[in-house]
Formats: structure tokens, sequence, C-alpha cells
């Protein structure tokens, strides 16, 4: 008899396992608290490696439509001083994949294909070991059982505390998103600037980063060094902590705009003028799980992603996400007792948590540099890459 499999979270770590389980015949139901699939915008552009994301989309039987969608092109990188010099300019070698950009809601639509994806029921508890296997609670009062559940719910998941009391805390840095949209028609001199990859500017405690995704459109991300203190507790896109320094209503664009021009003051027109066409701002305060963190196997339950790991978003996080939900599939698809999967999730587990807490470490120590008092630190980070 075949597990009642749930994974809580629709991407990209949850639909990645059950993708891959689906290819093998075993359906796996997907819970997503969103209502819809076009309920808010997916998010910028995700870079996928050769030997983590594309190997999962490998494993799921989706390379070709990767292929097709995925844009090469992407993985070129500039970087300029604050004064508009051009320090750096990178472009990748004809043929070169190793890691083309995709926009997130194309790899998410990808992903879902005939997955069934239950929307709007968002999942605020998970009880393990109860009568009849691990207890999903629902917003809405209702209630299932299932065999395992997969907690690839984000940052602030709720499957979480059934296995583990620890809370991501803050990095440190805080990141402000704006966007461009038709970039190329309305603001070709910000297109030519960002190019086909990304842009990146390094400072004194802050960055600049523009990277543009499909048709025309870029998104931009000033990040800064601020300090944060305690609040009340975490909704679903930002964690525990308020920033203490008066900041303008995110709400009030012209203010947050204003406010983001003067942290930057100083620095190249070309380069804020990326703020002065920016549409609306989101603020992102950057949070981190401890590398080490690990947690005493709770019979039925697991996370994949930032559920598990969540770590600063240096382009490791969602590929290992959808290597580690496409190896677990694999485990289980080839269990000689697919009734059991326990031992297969523990040790899953174990090779998990050591791949995460060095990818962690990294990234950690990378965004130490990327933000940092000497904005050299964040130039030599790049120096092995070689120009084309």
């Amino acid at each position: 008899m075949r597990p009642r499999i749930a994974v809580v979270g629709g991407g990209p770590a949850g639909p990645s396992f059950a993708r891959v389980l689906h290819r093998h015949g075993h359906p796996v139901t997907v819970l997503e608290r969103d209502p819809a699939r076009d309920a808010r915008p997916a998010g910028g552009t995700l870079d996928l490696h050769e030997g983590l994301g594309q190997a999962a989309l490998g494993k799921a039987g989706l390379s070709a439509q990767f292929q097709a969608l995925s844009r090469p092109e992407g993985q070129a990188m500039r970087i300029l001083d604050v004064d508009g010099t051009v320090l750096r300019d990178w472009r990748p070698r004809p043929g070169d994949r190793a890691h083309p950009e995709i926009d997130r809601g194309q790899l998410r639509d990808l992903l879902l294909g005939p997955l069934d994806v239950q929307w709007g029921r968002a999942v605020p508890e998970v009880v393990p070991e109860s009568r009849d296997g691990v207890l999903v609670r629902f917003e809405d009062g209702r209630q299932e059982t299932f065999d395992l559940v997969i907690g690839a719910d984000g940052a602030w998941s709720r499957v979480r505390p059934a296995v583990s009391s620890v809370t991501p805390r803050y990095t440190g840095v805080t990141l402000v998103e704006t966007s461009l949209d038709e970039v190329d028609a309305h603001h070709p001199e910000l297109a030519r600037l960002v190019g086909d990859g990304s842009v990146a500017v390094y400072g004194v405690n802050r960055a600049l980063v523009a990277q543009r995704n499909s048709g025309g459109h870029v998104k931009v991300y000033a990040q800064f060094r601020v300090p944060l203190e305690g609040g009340t507790g975490p909704d679903r896109h930002r964690g525990p902590d308020r920033r203490t320094d008066p900041d303008p209503d995110p709400a009030d664009t012209e203010a947050v705009r204003s406010r983001l021009l003067a942290l930057f003051d100083g620095w190249a027109d070309p380069v804020l003028d990326l703020l002065r066409h920016g549409t609306t701002f989101t603020h992102r305060p950057l949070h981190a799980l401890p590398a080490s963190h690990t947690w005493t196997h709770v019979r039925g339950v697991t996370l994949l992603g930032d559920a598990a790991h969540l770590m600063p978003p240096l382009g490791a996080g969602a590929n290992l996400a959808m290597l580690e939900g496409a190896e677990l599939a694999e485990s289980l698809a080839a269990a000689p007792d697919p009734a059991q999967p326990d031992e297969i999730v523990r040790a899953f587990e174990e090779r998990m948590w050591a791949r995460a807490a060095k990818w962690a470490n990294i990234t950690m120590a990378g965004l130490e540099r990327l933000v940092s008092p000497d904005p050299s630190d964040a130039l030599a980070l790049f120096d092995d890459v070689q120009p084309s």
C-alpha cells in the first residue's frame, strides 16, 4: 500500500519532490495557501546550476522544457564602481549553460504541470504521531491525515515546529526590491546598463543589484545594513523583527524612493536611475537559520528548502531545495516497501543536513562580503570568474 503523502508549499522545493514522484506513478497532494496560481507575483529570476537545480529537473524529466525556457545569456554580469566605472564585465561563452536563468513563474508552472495542487489550503499546524498518521490542520478548520508530510513552506514554515523549535534570525542586511517594466522600450539607457544579465554596484555597507528577467522586466535590489529589534511574531512574508529606524510607510512609494536615494547619495546618476524609475517597493529583511540546524527525526514529517535551511539569497537555496526534493522522491520511489518510508526519510535528512550546512556557511560568508564596510571584499568574491 502506498503512503499518503502531502507537500505543504508550492515551490520550488515541494513541486520538485512531487513532480519526481509523479513521474514514478506515485500521487502526491500539494497544499498551497495562495488561492490561485496567479494570486501574486511569482518573484524574480533564478540561476539553476548544472549539478543542483538542473539535476533536479533532469530527475523530473523536464530538462528539454527547461532548456527551451531558460536564458543562458542571463549569466552575464557587470560590476560597477559607485561612480559608474566598469570594474568587471563578464559574458557567457557560446554554449555555456552552467547556470542559466529562468523566471520563477516559468519554473513554478513547469514543475506544477499535471500535479494535484489544492489552492487556498493554508496550513497553520501539523501534528505528528496522531492516531491515523500525521494530522494536517487547515485555516478553515478542516483537517486531514497523511502518512508523510513534507514541509516546503519557506522561511516561516508552519510545519517546522513539528520537528524543531528553531526560528530564523536576522542577518543584519535588509533588501528593498523594486522593478522596471518594458525596460527596453521605456528606459533604453537602463536596458543597456543592465545588459542581458545583471549589473551590481557595491559601496560601504550597501549594494545595488539589477537583474534582467524575461519580457523586458528588470528587478532591482537595494541592500544595506540596518539594525532590527524584536517584534510581536512572524507572518508569512517577514520575520518576528521590526526595524528600529523611522522608515516611511512601505506603501508610500515616493517616500521610500526618497529614503533610498538619500541612502545611496553620491552614486552615479545612471545607477540611481534604477531607483528613480522603480515602481512599488517591497522591504525584505534577510533572515537565516543556523548553519548547524538539525532536528531529532520525527516519524512522518520532514522539511525541504528554506523550511529546513534558510540561508542568504546568493543562488544556492532554491537549487538545493529542488535537488533535495528530487532526491528524496527518487529514494521513496525506489523503496522495496513504499508503505514504510520512515528509514528512507531519516537517511535523507542526514545527507541534507551535511550538504546544507556547507552551503549555509558559504552564503553567510558571501553576504558578509557583498554588503561590507570594504567594497573591495565584494569584488574579490568574483576574482575567480574569468572574462570570456
